[in-house]
């Protein structure tokens, strides 16, 4: 492909199961991307660890593959930033050196710890919603000081997987208020850095291990250095702009920059990101979350910890002849399971799945929640199961959006965006079940398209984060909900609240015994 017609930038959204780095012009078109795959090890139950050297060793092969791929000199890459999970915890010496697997956002290890900072009752907490969730970095990082004492006191450095990517490029140490904010109880209504937090919790020398300098999204945070330039193939002092979250880097690639608007990203993960002019702290989600994305706004931020990861559990152990048969036929093996599903009725002849493979984020805030289905019969086949997690995962969804119209929020449409974009169905059936519509952009990779709008802003190539995303981000089509399935899923909705009521006990029973 022809690179001809730049400038270019360059976003590298840092996934859970792979790293992508995408290419845009300023129109905010794709003009090429490559991915990396990547393991993810679970040593116990609901943990979840990651080799910090594979996101970079998956830059190193990604980025050239784009220039390739494009067929551009690299000095018609004016800019670059990245994205990743979060709270994905790294603990390193000062030049980067990773000492021990980063604990990522999905680990509820530190649940217990996660109660003790709830228990202090911190006005800061009110920025978060008010519990705090075991995967942010503060109980985290009372986990590690507690149980791996040794790295703890070794750890120069403990920051988010983003922070040790951008220190990667730039060789320098920041740390995203995007991130901070969401993650770190950071507010800076409260005057920023939770210090009295820290103290209460005699944690008050994790300060000294944070990143110092806190950035908003797409500011400039540096330049590639001579040797990651040598490692990646971009040139030196290409401009490296503040990166953040995926799932809010998704809201600007899908121009939710805009109060009132709601961002649904769909990947292993799901989340939905409420913007709001202002502070609304009568919900059950996490925030309101004060100048996360742009200045001056508040997120209100709805997760389901795991959603994709569910489909993909389901097709690896359940689906072996149906990933055969896709392989004969040339085809994905979940467009295979896709066309199953369609073939049954909404409601899935009466099977109800509960989402909670990895715990309830919000807005339950439940870790010890478990993942269940009940309804089964011997009529039951594949394709019921499949749609089963569809519904089920919608659920989660609707859960969330009740939750958010509770304050007062009322999303004229859902901005969809992610991996789960690409089945039709799953997302015809988050429409049908929460009665609102959805739009797509023209890329459904809006994470990378996000990152790549922060760092042509950061390059200095648009005025401000807002004209930048208005400028790169098209909206191309609409996905009714369809009203004559409302009753039906209005009574799975209720049948699906209904079944964690009932099982409640029973999961924290079992849940409290696998954790020990």
């Amino acid at each position: 492909m022809s690179g001809i017609g730049g400038p270019y930038v360059l976003g590298i959204d840092c996934g859970t199961q792979s790293l992508r780095s995408a290419l845009f012009d300023l129109r905010g078109k794709l003009i090429a991307s490559e991915s990396t795959p990547y393991p993810i090890d679970y040593p116990q139950v609901s943990w979840a660890e990651q080799n910090p050297e594979q996101w970079w060793q998956a830059v190193r092969v990604t980025v050239p593959g784009v220039l390739r791929e494009a067929g551009i000199h690299p000095r018609e890459v004016k800019g670059v930033s990245v994205d990743g999970t979060a709270c994905t915890v790294v603990c390193c010496e000062r030049d980067g050196t990773p000492l021990r697997p980063a604990v990522l956002w999905m680990d509820q290890r530190a649940h217990e710890e996660a109660a003790e900072v709830t228990a202090t009752g911190d006005p800061v907490l009110r920025y978060a919603g008010g519990p705090e969730s075991p995967e942010w970095m503060i109980p985290k990082a009372m986990w590690l000081k507690r149980h791996e004492p040794e790295v703890y006191e070794r750890a120069e450095v403990i920051c988010e997987g983003t922070d040790w990517l951008m220190h990667r490029l730039t060789g320098n140490w920041t740390a995203s208020l995007n991130c901070t904010t969401c993650k770190w109880n950071y507010a800076r209504p409260e005057g920023g850095w939770p210090e009295r937090l820290l103290a209460t919790l005699e944690m008050s020398e994790l300060l000294e291990r944070w990143p110092s300098e806190v950035l908003p999204m797409g500011r400039p945070a540096g330049h590639v250095t001579m040797r990651a330039a040598e490692e990646i193939g971009l040139l030196p002092d290409t401009p490296v702009a503040e990166g953040g979250i995926d799932a809010y880097a998704g809201m600007i690639g899908l121009n939710v920059v805009q109060p009132g608007r709601m961002a649904m990203v769909m990947g292993s993960s799901t989340c939905h990101l409420a913007l709001c002019s202002e502070a609304r702290f009568d919900s059950n989600v996490w925030g309101p979350f004060p100048d996360a994305l742009t200045e001056g706004t508040w997120v209100l931020e709805g997760g389901q910890t795991a959603t994709g990861s569910i489909v993909k559990w389901f097709a690896d152990n359940f689906a072996a002849r149906e990933m055969l048969e896709a392989k004969s036929r040339g085809r994905s093996q979940y467009e295979l399971l896709d066309e199953l599903a369609a073939q049954v009725e909404p409601g899935a002849e009466g099977l109800v799945l509960l989402d909670y493979w990895q715990g309830n984020r919000t807005p339950l805030r439940d870790p010890l929640a478990r993942g269940a289905i009940w309804g089964l019969s011997l009529r039951h086949e594949l394709g019921h199961v499949m749609r089963a997690i569809y519904e089920g995962t919608a659920m989660g969804t609707r859960h969330i959006l009740e939750d958010l119209r509770s304050t007062g929020f009322e999303p004229q449409g859902i901005y969809a965006a992610g991996g789960g974009t690409r089945s039709q169905l799953w997302l015809q059936i988050h429409a049908d079940a929460c009665q609102v519509p959805i739009y797509l952009t023209n890329e459904s990779e809006a994470t990378a398209l996000g990152t790549a709008v922060c760092a042509a802003y950061g390059a200095g190539l648009f005025e401000s984060l807002e004209e930048a995303a208005e400028k790169m981000v098209r909206i191309t089509r609409e996905i009714e909900p369809n009203r004559l399935w409302a009753g039906t899923y209005d009574e799975l909705f209720r049948r699906y609240t209904s079944t964690y009521d009932a099982l409640k006990d029973l999961m924290h029973e079992a849940g409290s015994e696998q954790v020990r």
